[in-house]
């Protein structure tokens, strides 16, 4: 969670009626968004009797950051979310950074209640007068309804210490906890038999990609898919709040062991750095907890935002969304292993009755695609010959035009927003590329569209480029083109039914 001084209240109330005139962002359709007010890093993800919590960095009291405390969805399928009040406000002297709940199955905190297990917050505490940063515990007896603040359970004495990620290790019998000393560059691990008590077992870093600070860390088990029967490794994700991908905020990963104690990465691994996603809004990733024992997917979910410009979006009331819960798992590629991420399967459940399909010769003149509206589900089989730029592209009323397309001479995939909307902030307008092998002159894509972003995987979630957009008045008209040469679209397009927030 990256530190910053709120705006005075004038000039915050400024700003917000004058985003409030532009309305130049419809409300989601399938993305979670809070009712209003400032959003950042999902926060405590975990499942309960029936429930996928998402907690997240949020100000109750304006649409810009500060104030920082736990807000609350859930929901019963990943995808229909209801907001519920604020879990865990800020007190007087601390706020309540970002962090991971569990369910403490075995009541080995003491919290329980009932012979129920308690559901447990940990997250950073950040006291800016005493300029430190230490980790704190909070129990739940009621689904995260209500919360106990024990107290700070771990600190180093540092300002800069802060996003744990807590979670059970089986092999080890202990409480794992992944967080950042995030100017370092470095992530730290401790481990616990309660949850209230933890000792140092190692660190990690600094490796791949550095910026002015890490941030958000996690460490997934996942399944190797074209590795060895049942292969599996272990995934860190780190965050960077500048210097990623573009520039800007992003996430990395490295791919290895974790003996409980100790992670160590794969031979070759930790130079150049591997990034999470090539767009510029897919920043704190973070993994559920407790996902039910008949569910062996690995599910995430990000924050839709860059902090170059996260203050500047151009909405109201609201300013913020999330990704929508992405499965995880490994590639075995000629490149080495690989991140794979897909749209939950629950997702399906949104589209509407009434679908398109269709193959489409693609020529210089750009043909209209017969899909209505902002939010929908799309996928696109591309093929060519000797095309060098095959293009999907979204125009609003004003002329303004978000572009996906494939550039195949020069093997990559892009979303280019440079002309997608009235201009706000200079760091916004960019181009955003995947790095694909397209020298088999096909490739699939799958985008997903919701009013003002647009979430694309590539070849089967091998790559993802996430990038918002804000554009002007009027629907979207969908098209498609190719240019010196002619290409083929086969594409199947689903409208995703409105008000899947309560």
């Amino acid at each position: 969670m990256t530190g910053k001084i709120a705006l005075l209240t004038a000039a915050a109330l400024m700003v917000s009626v004058q985003a409030e005139a532009q309305r130049a962002d419809p409300r989601p359709a399938y993305h979670f968004a809070p009712k209003r007010n400032w959003m950042n890093d999902p926060n405590g993800l975990v499942y309960f009797e029936g429930e996928y919590h998402l907690f997240y960095q949020y100000n109750p009291h304006g649409d810009r950051w500060g104030h920082m405390s736990w807000g609350h969805a859930v929901s019963r399928d990943l995808v229909t979310w209801q907001e519920l009040p604020v879990a865990i406000p800020e007190t007087a002297d601390v706020m309540a950074f970002s962090g991971s709940a569990v369910i403490d199955w075995k009541n080995s905190s003491g919290f329980g209640q009932g012979g129920k297990p308690p559901m447990i917050a940990i997250y950073t505490g950040h006291n800016p007068k005493a300029k430190l940063q230490s980790q704190y515990l909070a129990y739940s007896n009621d689904r995260g309804r209500t919360w106990t603040v024990h107290g700070e359970v771990l600190s180093v004495g540092s300002p800069e210490f802060r996003d744990p990620k807590v979670f059970w290790h089986e092999p080890t019998k202990s409480w794992v906890m992944i967080a950042v000393m995030a100017l370092e560059n470095r992530a730290v691990i401790f481990t616990s038999s309660n949850l209230k008590q933890w000792t140092f077992a190692s660190s990690f870093g600094p490796a791949g990609g550095r910026g002015r600070n890490w941030e958000c860390p996690d460490l997934n088990l996942l399944p190797v898919e074209g590795g060895k029967p049942g292969e599996q490794r272990w995934v860190l994700s780190i965050n960077l709040g500048d210097q990623a991908v573009g520039g800007g905020s992003g996430g990395q990963y490295f791919v290895g062991d974790f003996d409980g104690r100790r992670f160590t990465p794969v031979e070759g691994w930790g130079g150049e750095p591997v990034w999470t996603d090539y767009g510029a809004d897919f920043y704190a990733a973070v993994a559920w907890n407790d996902l039910p024992k008949d569910d062996p997917r690995r599910i995430w979910i990000g924050w839709a935002n860059d902090w170059r410009y996260a203050e500047a979006i151009p909405t109201y009331p609201a300013r913020g969304i999330m990704t929508v819960a992405r499965s995880i798992s490994l590639r075995k590629t000629a490149q080495g292993y690989r991140l794979t991420q897909r749209p939950v399967r629950e997702l399906e459940s949104l589209r509407s009755g009434e679908h398109i399909s269709r193959q489409l010769p693609l020529g210089k003149e750009p043909v209209s695609l017969p899909i209505e509206g902002g939010a929908v589900d799309l996928k696109a089989d591309l093929s060519w010959e000797q095309s060098e730029q095959v293009a999907i592209t979204l125009t609003d009323g004003e002329g303004y035009q978000m572009v996906i397309g494939v550039n195949p001479a020069v093997n990559e995939v892009f979303v280019d927003r440079s002309r997608s909307g009235p201009h706000f902030h200079d760091g916004f307008a960019n181009r955003h590329v995947a790095r694909v092998d397209l020298s088999r002159g096909k490739v699939s894509l799958r985008l997903l569209v919701d009013e003002s972003i647009v979430e694309l995987f590539i070849n089967d979630g091998e790559q993802t480029i996430t990038d918002r957009f804000f554009r002007g008045s009027g629907g979207l008209r969908w098209s498609a083109s190719a240019r010196d040469g002619p290409a083929m679209l086969n594409v199947t397009a689903w409208p995703i039914k409105p008000e899947v927030q309560r």
